[in-house]
């Protein structure tokens, strides 16, 4: 079948398996587009296989902000911190961790916040309309979530971010004692404080969820192909897709959604954008490890624990590193050792470990808009941390795009040209 064949089939065409093309794919297909996914390994195999689990909608403070530039040198030193960068990947970084420091600072940080709280917002009220209409809503847990201190001090020190996400909307609850130890039985008395967010959710396994959204995706007609992506380019009708193996694919739009990956594909149009890959390890306990409630976050440790259906994830950590760079373990086993100290019932052995790079931006906003070079080409990508959790507000934004609709929220923060 030649290309302009195959452009008769498909109105878009998806770069990207995770859950950000699967949604979006879901999304655009519920409106009645023929969409092709095009995924070059298997769907939900990356970030979307391995990640936390969390609809994280209270999380409106991007990492950037101006209490990280006191923390990030302790920890960048630190090659077990939350945040690092391996010696030999810091020339590589160094542009991007420019950036980073400059979306740090006072007056770039309230329009970061109010940008991701209107996408949180939005995604709250799309992720249940995703999964009440893709027959999913079974796989996501109600439990809130808690983010936990080891002192009165250190929680004090967190009461204006939490003042800032109340005012955005966000429901929160200041709790110890006797409520601490109610919400999760059997943590270490070192842990005296904590934040409990009752909007908070969670997935019974994050891939387990991916797949479940790509089938009724396929159910709606999405057909999925596996494929290396080589270059994007315009044509008079649409967008050329280039494989790998020299096979073309054209369709009226293109969406780019391959998570870190996406950068040397949009070069591939002339745009230049600077997101990066940036690691989390885990570790997956066997179910029963813990009697775990909700998800526990460490904040200032960089982890949080998960119950999931296929075990307890233990897992974080940001480290900037190239694809090729070595992986490091020891930072998997480092966050094993400490949630044992947090919770010392944890049951430590048959843990599964894993890696995988999350696409990361300067100033911890995603890139959602058209590609300034390629109009019919849109980015969705960039989400770091909250790929899972935004996935139902980028998919709805970006069906509203190619459809021709106003966005629901104002979309000129993501935008591709900002940097």
């Amino acid at each position: 079948m030649s290309a302009t064949q195959e452009a008769k089939l498909h109105d878009v065409a998806i770069v990207g398996g995770g859950i950000i093309g699967i949604a979006t794919a879901f999304r655009l297909a519920a409106s009645g587009r023929r969409v092709l996914l095009i995924e070059r390994d298997m769907p939900a195999n990356a970030a979307s296989r391995g990640n936390a689990g969390a609809f994280a909608f209270p999380a409106i403070l991007p990492l950037a902000s101006p209490g990280i530039l006191f923390k990030a040198p302790k920890w960048l030193l630190d090659p077990l911190g939350p945040l690092a960068i391996p010696p030999a990947e810091f020339p590589a970084m160094l542009p991007w961790l420019l950036r980073f420091l400059r979306a740090s600072m006072p007056d770039r940080i309230e329009a970061s916040t109010a940008a991701q709280a209107a996408l949180n917002r939005l995604t709250t009220e799309e992720t249940a309309k995703l999964t009440r209409e893709a027959g999913i809503d079974h796989l996501v847990r109600r439990d809130g979530a808690l983010e936990l201190y080891e002192s009165e001090a250190e929680w004090r020190a967190s009461l204006a971010a939490w003042k800032r996400c109340q005012e955005a909307g966000i429901e929160v609850e200041h709790v110890d004692g006797e409520r601490l130890g109610e919400l999760q039985p059997g943590l270490s008395p070192r842990l005296t404080n904590a934040v409990f967010m009752p909007q908070w959710q969670t997935v019974s396994d994050p891939r387990d969820y991916a797949l479940a959204l790509l089938k009724a995706a396929q159910d709606r007609g999405v057909k999925v192909m596996t494929g290396h992506v080589a270059s994007l380019g315009e044509t008079a009708r649409g967008v050329r897709l280039t494989l790998e193996n020299g096979r073309e694919i054209e369709a009226q739009h293109a969406v780019l959604a391959a998570g870190p990956w996406s950068k040397t594909l949009a070069a591939t149009l002339g745009d230049a954008l600077p997101v990066t890959p940036e690691r989390g390890y885990n570790t997956t306990l066997p179910p029963g490890a813990f009697d775990l409630k909700r998800q526990l976050i460490f904040a200032a440790h960089g982890f949080v624990i998960t119950p999931l259906e296929t075990g307890i994830r233990v897992g974080g950590a940001s480290e900037l590193a190239r694809f090729d760079a070595p992986v490091n373990f020891k930072r998997s086993k480092h966050m094993l050792d400490k949630a044992a100290a947090f919770l010392p019932g944890l049951k430590r052995e048959g843990g599964v470990e894993w890696m995988g790079s999350r696409p990361s931006m300067p100033d911890s906003l995603p890139v959602i808009g058209r590609s300034p070079r390629s109009p019919r080409v849109i980015h969705a990508f960039g989400h770091g941390h909250l790929g899972l959790t935004q996935s139902a507000a980028t998919a709805r934004l970006v069906s509203e795009l190619i459809l021709g609709e106003n966005p629901s929220i104002d979309v000129s923060p993501f935008r591709p040209d900002r940097f």
